[in-house]
């Protein structure tokens, strides 16, 4: 199996992972974002204290790299603290339009680095940011 079957496995899987997607019982920020290209939409919703996001979900429909990309991004944000949150946010913005290619930098978000892939695939590369664009603006409230 190549790293590229490996990826997309990865992909494949957390697409299909419910761990993160459900209502929190009382998101203190909640925002819904829409490629209107393909139809995805996904709803963040993170409960935020104290300046670290103590909690956070998804919901929404969408295809294979959108659900995916919104599952690693939940993974990676819990915990952090707002500003963390927006600079990993970045870095993954970054990845994906091809100005982070540093290896060091990439590590830190996790699976998430796996969707580097994507940027090649211009058609796709709104799925993968979907739920990073909805997060940054939803810490922007």
């Amino acid at each position: 199996m190549g790293l590229d079957d490996i990826y997309t496995e990865l992909i494949a899987e957390e697409s299909r992972n419910s761990e993160h997607k459900h209502h929190l019982a009382a998101p203190t920020a909640t925002l819904k974002g829409r490629n209107p290209s393909c139809g995805d939409e996904i709803t963040i919703e993170l409960e935020i204290a104290d300046g670290i996001v103590k909690d956070a979900s998804f919901t929404g429909v969408g295809c294979a790299i959108s659900q995916a990309s919104a599952s690693m991004m939940i993974s990676l944000i819990k915990g952090k603290s707002v500003e963390e949150a927006k600079r990993l946010a970045g870095l993954f913005m970054g990845m994906i339009k091809g100005d982070v290619t540093d290896e060091e930098q990439l590590e830190e978000l996790g699976d998430a680095a796996a969707l580097e892939s994507v940027s090649h695939l211009p058609a796709r590369v709104k799925c993968a940011v979907l739920g990073w664009h909805t997060l940054d603006e939803a810490l922007e409230e």
